[in-house]
């Protein structure tokens, strides 16, 4: 058993060295399936990511007017903290709000010399009001705006919905091309290997009935086209392993900026779910060319 073992080995290593062309197309439509797979990994996680980030920014404004004294702020600020809706209520002061305002527009001169020539502070107290959940966001809304206390100068409701289903929608369209992509690939790579294998028993058909004369089995000789598919996987995921790291190391930065202060670094994701990711493509891709490969057999190797 041990020694057949390694004649299949063999031989499956011959046929793919005298086929070593086919082989190497095999194998290329195998890497660019399997990058379009990781790249729909990578758009799903920075889809999630930028998801997040705006719920994390989902708030409600409360303007309070200027001359409202603090005890009545703060007892409103108590009345809303009391929603069920309400994560929690952070109370900015005038003069919060006013350094606030000097911190965002730092590089704009014109701005902040004419808010000196204003000499007083022109901004106003406020409520910033974050709900539990995005679904909890309309009741919170619709309660905030029952509120008829005087100290209230304008409310400010960002829709924050429509934000977040374009986001999907678009994470939703492009993981949809990518699956279309995905399937154009597989069945690409299924042709090839189908048609590699297809190659090699042709080439090999006087040496099959030979075997079959002398009594080997027909695990025997399909074996090795099988081990070939399983082979042209173990490089398959290799090769996409060797290149997609490096392109995450080119794309970490740009993440970073653009999602100024979360924590996004897809290079960390990989590497703590590697064994998942690339261990569930090893065994997709290693069925699929075996599956190729066993139609193959069936058909041409008459056995």
């Amino acid at each position: 058993m041990f020694l057949s073992f390694i004649r299949i080995i063999k031989f499956s290593l011959q046929d793919i060295g005298r086929n070593i062309w086919l082989s190497l197309v095999t194998i290329i439509i195998m890497v660019l399936a399997l990058f379009t797979v990781n790249m729909l990994l990578v758009v799903k996680v920075i889809g999630g990511t930028a998801v997040d980030a705006i719920k994390e920014k989902i708030d409600v404004n409360l303007f309070i007017k200027s001359n409202a004294v603090e005890d009545e702020i703060l007892a409103l600020k108590a009345k809303v903290s009391r929603l069920e809706e309400v994560r929690d209520v952070v109370y900015v002061s005038k003069v919060e709000a006013l350094e606030n305002f000097k911190r965002n527009h730092a590089d704009n001169p014109e701005i902040l010399e004419s808010l000196r020539e204003l000499g007083a502070n022109p901004m106003t107290p406020s409520l910033v009001i974050r709900p539990n959940s995005l679904d909890e966001f309309d009741n919170l809304i619709n309660k905030i705006n029952a509120f008829d206390d005087n100290i209230i100068e304008s409310r400010n409701f960002s829709n924050y919905k429509v934000m977040l289903n374009k986001i999907n929608t678009i994470t939703e369209k492009v993981a949809n091309a990518g699956l279309l992509l995905s399937g154009i690939f597989i069945f690409i790579t299924i042709l090839v290997v189908y048609n590699s294998v297809r190659v090699a028993i042709y080439t090999h058909r006087r040496e099959i009935v030979i075997m079959r004369l002398v009594g080997a089995s027909r695990w025997f000789i399909q074996m090795p086209y099988l081990l070939s598919g399983v082979v042209y996987t173990i490089f398959g995921i290799a090769i996409i392993m060797g290149l997609f790291y490096p392109f995450l190391t080119l794309l970490q930065p740009y993440l970073e900026t653009f999602f100024v202060g979360y924590n996004v670094n897809l290079i960390n994701y990989f590497y703590s779910q590697a064994h998942i990711i690339f261990g569930l493509q090893f065994v997709g891709v290693a069925i699929v060319n075996i599956i190729a490969s066993q139609l193959a057999v069936r058909k041409y190797s008459r056995v």
